[in-house]
C-alpha cells in the first residue's frame, strides 16, 4: 500500500516465548490491537525489537507475520540495521519482495563512521529498492549524527527519502531541518519525552516506544498537540511522562516490556545479552509503573476507544 508518514507509527517490540523463540502468534495480535487504538503503521524490528539479536530470516518472518496481520489497514515499516551495508541491502530487499511499504533506515550497528561512508552505506539502501524511505539519526544511541545540513544533501538526491526520525534528544533539529527543507520530508520524532515539544515546531509523526503497552493515551497525547489542544496535551503528557522517560534510557526494551506485562499485552522476556530487570531496580521501575497505572484517568476524546 502506499507510504504515508503521519501520525503514531509503533516501534515495535518483538515477543518472546518461554524458549525465547519469536512468539509470532502475539506478534500478530499486538500489531492488530495497536491499529484498534489508532497507530498508523507499524515499524520493526528496530532497537525495541531487539534488532540486534535477530537473525536475518527472524526479521523477514516477523515482516510477513506484520503483513499479514494487518492487511491494507495500514503501512508496514521494515527497521533496515545492520553490521554491513551487504546485509543491509539484502534485507532491505527481502522487505520490499514481502511487502513491506516502507524502509527505517538506520546506520550500521558498531561502526561509529564518518559522513562519507554513513552517506555511502544510507545510499546503498535507499537504492536497494523503490519504498519510502525514513532516515533514522540517533546520535546517541549509534555514535554517528546525521546533521541537517547532510540530511538536507540526502533529500535532493534521493526522491524515495521521503522522512527522518529525529532522536538526537534536541528539538531545535525540527527546526532546523525544516528550515532547510521545508515539508519535502515528514519529520517523526523517535523519543518519547519530546514529542509535545517537536510537533509544537512542526515534527508531523511519532515512531513511539510506550505506545506498545498504552496506544490509546498515545494516540489521544499526539492528536491533543497536533490539533493546538494544549490543556489537554500538557495534563496527558505530565501524567505520561515518567513512562515515556522509560524509553530513553539504555535498559528501555526491558522497561517498555515491563510496562506491557503490567497492562497485560505481553511479557518482559527478552535475549541475551539483555536480562530482565531484578531487585531493587525492578522494584523501583515497578513502583513508577503502578503509581502511574493507578492514577491513569480517561484523557481520550468523545468516541475514542478506552484503554484495553
Amino acid at each position: 500500500m502506499k507510504m504515508k508518514w503521519a501520525g503514531v507509527m509503533p516501534a515495535t517490540t518483538t515477543a518472546f516465548d518461554e524458549d525465547l523463540n519469536i512468539d509470532h502468534e502475539f506478534v500478530a495480535h499486538h500489531a492488530k490491537w495497536l491499529i484498534d487504538h489508532g497507530c498508523t503503521g507499524i515499524v520493526t524490528p528496530g532497537s525495541l525489537g531487539e534488532s540486534a539479536t535477530l537473525s536475518f530470516d527472524e526479521k523477514v518472518a516477523i515482516w510477513k507475520t506484520v503483513i499479514e496481520a494487518v492487511g491494507d489497514r495500514v503501512p508496514v515499516v521494515a527497521a533496515i540495521a545492520s553490521l554491513s551495508t551487504n546485509e543491509a541491502v539484502r534485507l532491505a530487499r527481502n522487505a520490499a519482495e514481502v511487502g513491506c511499504s516502507g524502509l527505517m533506515v538506520l546506520p550500521p550497528y558498531v561502526y561509529r563512521s564518518d559522513w562519507r561512508e554513513m552517506k555511502a552505506h544510507i545510499e546503498a539502501v535507499f537504492r536497494a529498492t523503490k519504498l519510502s524511505c525514513m532516515l533514522y539519526n540517533n546520535p546517541v544511541a549509534y555514535g554517528t549524527d546525521f546533521l541537517p545540513e547532510q540530511i538536507q544533501e540526502l533529500a535532493a538526491e534521493h526522491e524515495n527519502l521521503e522522512a527522518v526520525k529525529e532522536s538526537s534528544t534536541d528539538v531545535r533539529r525540527v527546526t532546523w531541518i525544516r528550515e532547510l527543507v521545508g515539508d519535502r520530508l515528514a519529520i517523526f520524532v523517535g523519543v518519547d519525552d519530546a514529542i509535545v515539544e517537536s510537533i509544537a515546531v512542526g515534527a508531523v509523526g511519532w515512531v513511539a516506544g510506550l505506545v506498545n503497552a498504552l496506544p490509546q493515551q498515545s494516540v489521544d497525547l499526539f492528536n491533543f498537540a497536533m490539533n493546538g489542544e494544549r490543556e489537554k496535551a500538557i495534563s496527558l503528557y505530565n501524567w505520561f511522562l515518567p513512562l515515556l522517560r522509560m524509553d530513553t534510557v539504555p535498559k528501555f526494551v526491558q522497561l517498555i516490556k515491563l510496562v506491557q506485562q503490567e497492562v497485560g499485552m505481553g511479557n518482559a522476556r527478552v535475549r541475551p545479552p539483555r536480562l530482565e530487570l531484578e531487585g531493587a531496580e525492578l522494584e523501583e521501575a515497578l513502583r513508577v509503573i503502578r503509581h502511574a497505572l493507578a492514577t491513569r484517568t480517561s484523557f481520550s476524546r468523545k468516541g475514542a476507544k478506552g484503554q484495553s
